[in-house]
């Protein structure tokens, strides 16, 4: 498949602690890859793996935050996986990152790469739209960024899962009007979960959820606070600025 190579300067997130090259147009990291990385949990070590990781941000960030831990960042678009390559390097992180490029549902290339079983942490953002929901774009980048598989988003998070050892974390973030279908696809597979409703602005309803739960726990289910990300006049509430700007956590561990 044919990717948009063309990338621009590196751009900074938290701060410029973080540097990235991205594509100057098409799918480009947003708010959601912010507040994934955000939600997850410090790793003293261990391995950590970001599905469907695009250029790396998420996987990036944790590895800055986690000076001790592994990263894979795992990403199938050829055109993507290159610039997570480049941004490894770019950060200084070659010696504890790497850059997958397979098939999260290629069940050969998890086992190939050791990665099957293997994840202290997965963080996921999966694709957001259904086969069939919406008109693919296109840009083909963003059409794979965007665009779920046959199976929807149960299968893209029942093979996150085989990533992770028993007792491993899960942090994913999706759409708030696909709740239904996020926990019927870790029902009895994911314990001790945390379920935590984004608002766009006070009274608005939820856009976002960010779930996050254990392999194999058999601890109940947590409906958590909703987080507000925006004031009335689009700016970002005090507690959104400091997750964007200073990689704030959202959850208290």
């Amino acid at each position: 498949m044919a990717t948009n190579c063309a990338k621009a300067e590196a751009d900074g997130l938290f701060d410029g602690s973080l540097r990235l090259r991205q594509p100057t147009r098409g799918h480009r990291v947003g708010a959601d890859a912010v507040l994934l990385a955000a939600a997850a949990p410090k790793i003293k070590n261990g391995l950590i793996v970001d599905v469907g990781a695009g250029v790396g941000a998420v996987g990036l960030a944790l590895a800055l935050w986690n000076p001790e831990a592994r990263v894979a960042l795992l990403e199938k678009n050829p055109g993507a996986a290159a610039l997570a390559r480049e941004n490894i390097a770019l950060n200084g992180l070659e010696n504890r990152v790497r850059a997958v490029e397979a098939d999260l549902f290629d069940a050969r290339a998890r086992k190939a790469e050791a990665l099957s079983e293997a994840a202290d942490l997965v963080v996921t953002n999966p694709p957001y739209l259904a086969p069939g929901a919406a008109r693919a774009s296109t840009d083909p980048d963003r059409a794979m960024a965007h665009m779920l598989d046959e199976g929807g988003v149960e299968k893209w998070l029942r093979a996150a899962l085989s990533l992770l050892r028993p007792g491993g974390l899960l942090v994913a973030i999706h759409r708030a009007d696909a709740l239904a279908e996020l926990l019927a696809a870790l029902s009895g597979r994911l314990g001790e979960l945390r379920v935590l409703p984004l608002f766009p602005r006070e009274g608005e309803k939820a856009m976002r959820v960010i779930l996050r739960g254990r392999k194999g726990s058999k601890a109940p289910l947590s409906l958590l606070p909703g987080l507000v990300l925006h004031e009335a006049d689009g700016r970002l509430t005090p507690v959104a600025e400091e997750i964007h700007r200073r990689g704030r956590r959202i959850f208290e561990d």
